[in-house]
Parts: C-alpha cells; structure tokens; sequence
C-alpha cells in the first residue's frame, strides 16, 4: 500500500480545522498529522513535522497565510501548499500563487474538492477552484497583445510541455506522452518557469490559459 499523504491543517478558526480533519479522516491515503492557528505556528509546525502538503488559510493573524507560505517554500520547496480561503480576490489569488501556493480552494467548496486538490498537489499536479478560474480569466482577458508573448522565446517542445503542465500533467505524465524521460520533463519545466519569469505550475497553468494555449475546459483547474 503506498504511503499516506501526509497533511497539515492551518486556518485560525478550531471549527474549520476540525471539519477539515473530521472528514480527511475517512480518506485512506491521507493523515493529517498536525494543525497550526496562525502562519507562524504554521512556519513551526511544517519545520517539525515535514508534510507532503498543507491546507493554508489566506488571512490569519500574527502572519497571514500568503508569508507563511513563501517562509515554508523557502525552508521546504518540495512541501505542497494549497490556499485555501474565502477570498477570491486578485491579489489573494496571485500572491498565493507568487508564494509558492501549488493550488487555491475556496472554503465552501464540496469536502471532495478539498481531497482532489490534496491528491493533486501530491501528484506534481495544479489545482485550482473553478470560480477562481473564471475570475483569472475575465481580468486576463484584456492582456498584452499576442505579439508580446513571453513564450516566443520557447521551444515547439517547450509549448507542448507547457501544455500538458497546463493540463495538470506531472513530470512522469509529461514524459509518457512526449516519450521522453522524466528528468527530461523536469528539465523542460523548469526551462519554461526560467523564461516565462513564473514561481510555479500554477502560474505556468495560468499563462498558458490567459495565453490561448489551452482552453478552459482543457485544464485541470476544477
């Protein structure tokens, strides 16, 4: 049997952290291993405990949730951090996503929706809330014109990579369809973040939507 996703809970509201730990429970590939009330707890216990990914709610007190998770990235990059709040504000959604957030889930999302973002972030895979999505995309419908797109300066292949991240594609998936090797894939990635000047998939996933290169119902933002 393969290893549980190991989690932790950060929001400064006991209620939420104990629905949240209440139903993860009846998940078998996940436990959750620890909680924090605020982002500086939070910063400690990640430190402590070293899960795969953390629930980390957006605005709490002593450090709100956007500078928890660019602490946590910076002490622990392979730790998976998804935004999880009530807000679907621009600068929420983007300062997340620039602070190393690997998905956003707004909080009176479906319990099920918790768990697919959970699975995906410890897949590699982007996961973002439907209504987010929407949102990005009526204010990104307005950017630069074609002709100043950053991914001219990729590759044929670098676009199909940037696709398939797009599409929620890990570096194994990526690297089945294009028969390539998965250090390959990785290797491509990070390529793509380097001259797009992004942070993370996410951000990748984004750009490629804003850009046109997939469509909204192609990615795996759900």
């Amino acid at each position: 049997m393969a290893e549980a996703i190991r989690v932790v809970l950060v929001d400064d509201h006991s209620v939420v952290r104990q629905g949240l730990r209440a139903f993860l429970a009846t998940e078998a590939d996940i436990e959750v291993l620890g909680e924090a009330s605020n982002g500086r707890e939070a910063v400690e216990v990640v430190r402590r405990i070293k899960p795969n990914v953390v629930l980390m709610d957006l605005v709490m007190p002593e450090l709100d949730g956007i500078e928890a998770t660019a602490e946590i990235k910076q002490m622990m990059p392979d730790v998976d951090i998804i935004a999880m709040t009530s807000f679907i504000e621009d600068e929420k959604v983007f300062g997340a996503m620039r602070a190393g957030a690997t998905g956003y889930v707004l909080k009176d999302a479906d319990p099920s929706e918790v768990v697919r973002a959970i699975r995906s972030a410890a897949a590699g895979e982007v996961h973002l809330d439907s209504r987010v999505t929407r949102r990005l995309m009526q204010e990104l419908h307005s950017a630069r014109p074609k002709s100043e797109t950053l991914h001219q300066e990729l590759s044929e292949r670098e676009i199909d990579v940037l696709k398939l991240v797009a599409k929620g594609c890990s570096n194994q998936m990526i690297a089945d369809e294009l028969i390539i090797s998965p250090k390959t894939a990785k290797t491509h990635v990070s390529n793509i973040l380097s001259k797009l000047g992004l942070a993370s998939r996410t951000q990748a996933a984004v750009y490629a939507l804003k850009e046109g290169l997939v469509s909204n119902d192609e990615v795996a933002m759900k």
